[in-house]
């Protein structure tokens, strides 16, 4: 076994940004398994913000793999090509020790491969042909939750180094800074809201057109928290989602919601959302970062599973139809039935009881 202070360690873990939160926890317990050793990163652009900074890492290497693909189908070849020579040079600079495929798919286990590194570790179900780059595998056991499927690893390699197992508790650190408290106390003073009163949150957006709710529903549940609560109501979401939330925000009278979308970055909706006395929200990146920042959440599932990919952690509520077709994990759907039958008054009800409101 290497000397700690001697390794080199690459974690794979390019996105989305669910999934890179729920890797932390296995960042934090690899750094405390070898604390002298230099580890590195390579993640999406789209996620990247979410770890830049981050304590438990020494080193952030960004592939914009999907601006690539965009560019080179515009002509701009040879341009691209220079980049992505200069990002695996950037992957093959240091000599890693360990290589860890936290995303098990294709696309990451080509770096992997490409990184050189001595042992290759991977899951063994050998998803898109992954298992093909890796010198060493374990189980993938997709009963339980992502969170505890990726500390699987750093579990394996206590074992294998003779070390006692890495205990908790889980540390979910998003690394926001005074930059990022300040973008959040200008936004809510902008828009009237004193930075010290409580707030809901809502992320009405998700990648999936399955795992959307529809727009009056949304905005019927923000109507009955604004008038039977007389809490605020900050709708969050990114630039190219601000035409869905404006759709929501139609049902409304005029100024009745506070609209943030496209006016955060990754670490300044962690910070608000560790502001917020709730979040309500579809399952959706966002969804995961809130858990992650210990506010409750009460999450609406239709086609996957919340066993799996839920919001981590005992104190939040997922609100769910058990229909014999869910979950189906499919993006497209005719009727969206599990989703569509899903009620304003039952998630209002966890909204309530959320906030200490029930019965």
């Amino acid at each position: 076994m290497f000397r700690d202070r001697a390794m080199n360690i690459l974690i794979v873990k390019l996105s989305a940004i669910g999934d890179v939160v729920h890797t932390l926890p296995s960042l934090a317990a690899l750094r405390r398994l070898y604390p002298q050793a230099h580890i590195t990163w390579v993640i999406e652009a789209a996620a990247a913000d979410l770890i830049t900074g981050h304590p438990c890492l020494d080193l952030v290497i960004v592939s914009h793999r999907k601006r690539w693909q965009r560019e080179a189908k515009s002509g701009r070849v040879r341009i691209i090509m220079e980049e992505i020579v200069s990002f695996i040079n950037e992957l093959r600079s240091r000599p890693y020790d360990l290589v860890i495929d936290f995303h098990g798919l294709f696309k990451s286990a080509v770096l992997v491969g490409l990184s050189g590194g001595i042992r290759k570790l991977g899951y063994d179900s050998m998803q898109e042909g992954s298992g093909l780059f890796y010198n060493e595998k374990i189980p993938e056991d997709m009963s339980k939750h992502a969170v505890d499927r990726y500390l699987d690893f750093p579990a394996y390699l206590a074992v294998k180094a003779g070390k006692a197992p890495v205990a908790g508790p889980h540390t979910f650190l998003i690394p926001w800074d005074e930059h990022n408290e300040q973008n959040v106390t200008t936004l809510l003073t902008k828009n009237h809201l004193d930075e010290e009163a409580a707030f809901v949150a809502i992320n009405p957006v998700a990648l999936w057109p399955t795992k959307l709710w529809r727009e009056d529903l949304f905005a019927a549940l923000a109507d009955r928290i604004l008038r039977e609560l007389g809490i605020p109501v900050v709708f969050t979401g990114s630039r190219d989602e601000q035409l869905y939330i404006d759709a929501i925000a139609q049902h409304l009278p005029a100024g009745r919601i506070v609209n943030l979308a496209g006016m955060t970055s990754l670490k300044d909706l962690a910070c608000l959302y560790r502001r917020a006395a709730l979040v309500v929200t579809t399952d959706s990146g966002p969804m995961h970062i809130a858990a992650a920042v210990g506010t409750a959440v009460v999450a609406l599932f239709g086609p996957t599973d919340p066993r799996r990919t839920g919001p981590y952690g005992l104190h939040h509520t997922v609100i769910r139809k058990e229909l014999p077709c869910s979950p189906c994990f499919r993006k497209t759907c005719s009727t969206r039935e599990c989703m569509e039958e899903i009620t304003v008054e039952e998630v209002w009800e966890g909204v309530k009881e959320k906030l200490g409101r029930g019965k």
